[in-house]
């Protein structure tokens, strides 16, 4: 089968398309770039093909470059900027993953001969009973990407390949070692690949208007400025600027909440502060791999990249929407991010976090 593997420069790429070929695959490389940047002090995007080439020619593999700046602009970027906007704090690189790697790409990879594509993602494919595909999570649990994943759809999983996706990092690094790749030492990329090593506030205020405003506590009292409330997240507590004031101790300060309507930035003191906890969440935008629930699904889930499953039940609300009720409260449960949910090492799906509350959502009411 002649398979089109995603070479990004990276080691995780590089062993990829390595067991392609031992599996005995025809194997072309392709070098997405999904940014343009003029600023070579930051983008690291031509090192990477430098990488990449290196790695095809040691390979014994052809390597084209395609560029997705526009795609990813129009179906990940302008929604990522809205976001922000809107006082929410989104997660790109899931749909970087549905709409660019494995839409953008799988359709390119098709135009070409190849009947799918690979990745160096941390995550499994198999097929249930019913014939349908599962995602799973990656053998191992301190890389597991199936959390970025879980908006894939059946015809996108069925033409996936994670050769990866059974291996322990140091394995791969010593399979990299021992076949003499460039890249067998070259660190992990972290963050939003086109950021590179700058400031994320930095890069985000080139795209985002700062509208200053104060910063509350939840007694009310004004304990200093915040830039823009775009600029923060909830559980943050790095970057606040706030000073001693009289009425409170030298207790870290966290971003408990957004009152957009006044601009007001709200935090309180203590990492395990109880406004920073939750036990519900609505979440809209619901993605199932396999099968809607019809009814109240028990499962885990998890609200961001690398926290620990946590027991719910997800209550279905109509077709896209749903209330997930958790075991235990959440920490700093973030509008605009996903919540994934799990039923063991299978992916079930996700959506994104609308609100959170500390125990059951306000009742509504209609007319």
């Amino acid at each position: 089968m002649h398979v089109a593997a995603g070479i990004s420069g990276g080691v995780d790429s590089a062993v990829a398309a390595w067991l392609l070929l031992e599996q005995g695959h025809s194997v072309s490389g392709v070098f997405m770039q999904n940014w343009e940047e003029d600023d070579n002090d930051y983008c690291t995007a031509v090192e990477d093909y430098r990488d990449a080439a290196g790695v095809c020619d040691q390979l014994g593999i052809p390597l084209s470059a395609v560029n997705f700046s526009a795609e990813y602009w129009d179906r990940v970027f302008a929604g990522f900027l809205d976001e922000y906007n809107a006082g929410r704090t989104p997660n790109p690189d899931i749909l970087c993953n549905s709409e660019i790697k494995f839409r953008a790409f799988l359709d390119h990879a098709r135009t070409n001969g190849a009947a799918a594509i690979a990745t160096g993602h941390y995550a499994r494919t198999d097929k249930a009973a019913d014939g349908q595909y599962r995602l799973l999570r990656g053998v191992d649990e301190s890389k597991d990407q199936s959390y970025f994943l879980h908006l894939l759809n059946q015809e996108q999983l069925s033409r996936a390949i994670f050769p990866v996706g059974s291996l322990i990092k140091s394995d791969l690094r010593a399979i990299a070692h021992d076949l003499n790749l460039q890249v067998h030492s070259k660190r992990d990329s972290t963050g939003i690949c086109f950021i590179g090593e700058r400031r994320f506030r930095d890069f985000l205020a080139e795209f985002v208007t700062r509208k200053p405003g104060p910063i509350k506590s939840l007694q009310g009292d004004t304990v200093g400025q915040h830039t823009g409330l775009a600029f923060y997240t909830i559980g943050q507590r790095q970057g606040l600027g706030i000073g001693g004031h009289a009425n409170y101790d030298d207790t870290p300060w966290y971003v408990a909440s957004k009152n957009m309507h006044s601009n007001e930035l709200i935090v309180v003191q203590g990492h395990d502060h109880p406004a920073l906890h939750a036990h519900t969440l609505k979440a809209s935008q619901l993605h199932w791999i396999r099968s809607r629930p019809d009814a109240d699904l028990h499962c885990t889930a998890r609200v961001r990249y690398r926290q620990r499953d946590t027991e719910c039940i997800v209550k279905p609300d109509g077709d896209t929407q749903a209330i997930v009720e958790f075991t235990n409260s959440v920490r700093a449960i973030t509008p605009g991010q996903s919540v994934v949910f799990y039923n063991g090492d299978e992916c079930l799906g996700g959506g994104i976090i609308e609100s959170a509350y500390q125990k059951s959502p306000p009742a509504t009411h209609s007319g």
